[in-house]
Order: structure tokens, then sequence, then C-alpha cells
């Protein structure tokens, strides 16, 4: 059961869709997205669509995941190549490297709304998003994206319990950024490296890891983070020999475990910092 606070954003959530005729959803698979794919098609149907830019950056069991998950929800799904990759604004990695990957996005979808008759393209922004570092709003307001979740004030937490609620069985899914968040900033992306990162961190789905999990790369470097209080059960879930025979099958030289533990937005410290 919802919180009255909760209902009340819930309901004026669903009151952006009913006064849209269609809508276009930027749609990742990730639950922030999912939650406004889902609630624009109980609304509207027919007339929501969902898309999913597919690039070297999302690693194919998540493209996989976004296909399932439009079908169980049973909103009109397609899937688009976007081409950051070939920016070197983008690949050269700067601290605004979001801002070249959301125009990329939105020069896609845009124009591909308005010729199939979509008023307009919206995202899975939430309200905890805006206190974060993250220069790819700004190119999303450019283009005219509404973000319906933000708009609300509907924040992370928050998200999950309405998943949880409209019963989405994926509401207590990790999150899931793109593959090019694992390099510290200035550090070249190119697509090896991605596909590296990519494999490494499948080969720890594979063998059973379930929740928050992050393979950073720094040069030739792995750096393994995952929630500090599950440190031990990864050291004793996979024999360290095997994992590091394969993540040096992968191209990593060294492979490291961050004592500090996952958190979310760790290489965005430095700028938050000097930017308070």
């Amino acid at each position: 059961m919802l919180t009255a606070n909760l209902s009340t954003k819930y309901t004026r959530l669903r009151q952006i869709f009913q006064d849209s005729s269609e809508v276009l959803v930027a749609y990742s698979g990730g639950i922030d997205s999912t939650l406004v794919a889902k609630v624009a098609f109980d609304v509207l149907g027919d007339r929501a669509l969902a898309i999913t830019a597919n690039s070297p950056s999302l690693l194919p069991a998540d493209l996989a995941a976004a296909q399932l998950q439009a079908e169980f929800m049973g909103i009109k799904h397609q899937v688009v190549q976007t081409h950051e990759m070939q920016n070197p604004n983008y690949t050269s990695n700067p601290i605004n490297r979001c801002y070249f990957c959301k125009s990329e996005l939105h020069d896609t979808l845009k124009p591909l709304a308005k010729s199939m008759g979509y008023s307009y393209v919206v995202d899975g922004l939430n309200a905890d998003d805006l206190q974060d570092y993250r220069p790819g709003i700004q190119a999303a307001k450019e283009r005219g994206v509404r973000s319906p979740l933000a708009e609300v004030g509907i924040s992370k937490l928050e998200v999950r319990m309405l998943s949880q609620y409209l019963e989405m069985p994926w509401w207590d899914k990790p999150s899931q950024p793109c593959l090019s968040s694992r390099f510290p900033y200035g550090e070249e992306i190119t697509i090896e490296k991605l596909r590296r990162v990519g494999h490494a961190e499948q080969y720890l789905r594979d063998r059973g890891w379930v929740g928050d999990i992050r393979v950073r790369s720094i040069g030739d470097t792995a750096k393994i983070e995952v929630p500090s209080d599950r440190l031990s059960e990864l050291l004793n879930s996979i024999p360290t020999p095997e994992l590091t025979n394969a993540f040096r099958a992968y191209g990593f030289t060294s492979i490291t475990l961050d004592l500090e533990g996952f958190r979310s937005g760790k290489l965005n410290d430095g700028i938050l910092a000097s930017n308070p």
C-alpha cells in the first residue's frame, strides 16, 4: 500500500500522461525509465512507444532484459542505434561526457518522435538525480525532453516502491548505468575497453552474483566494487585464481577489490567536491 504522499505523486504522474495524446519514452530498461514506460502504457496504451538506444556502451544482457520487460508490460518497443562512439568529445571522456551521450540520444529520438507523430519524448530522470552531477540533464532540456518522475518529485526509493506496488517483477533491480561510467574522466574510451568491462561484469553475473556490482577500468587494472558488507561473499563465491585468469583473458593485467565498497557515482566525487 502506498503512503498518502506517494499516492498523490502517483496520481500526478498518471495525470501527465492523461494530458498527453501520445509519448515516446527514452527507455533504457533501467528501473526508472521502465516505471515511466509502464505508467505511460497503462494510461495511453498503443499511443505510448518505448525506444531503447543500443550502442557499445550497453551490455547485451541489459538490452535483452529491456526487450523482455517491454514485452511483459505490453508496450510497443523499438531499438535504435546511436553513434556516440564516433564523437571524440565523447570518447575522450571529459567530465561532461554524458552531455554528448544524451545529445546523441535525443538528437536521434526527437526527429524520430516527430516523424512518427509523437508529441514529445520523456525520460526516466528521477528527483534524486537532480542532486548528482549529471551533465546529460542539460542536453535533454535543450531538446525539450520531459522528465515526469522528477517533475512530480519521485525519488529513487519511491520508484522502487511504486514499481513493487504495480507488481513489476524487477522492482529491486540494481542500477546499471552505461559501461562508459566505469572509466575515470580523462581516460579514452574505446569499443575494446567497453567490451572488456562488459565481459568482466557479465562473468560475475554468470557466476551467480546478484545485486550491485561494478568493474571499474583504470588503465589495464580492473577494480571490482561490491557493497562493503558483501566483500567476503564475493571472495568466497568465486575462487580467486579462476576470477584472475578470467579477467586476464579479457585483457586486464591487474585485478583489485575496492575495500571501501560499491557506491553509485563514486567517480563524481572530485567534481562534486570542487563544485559544492
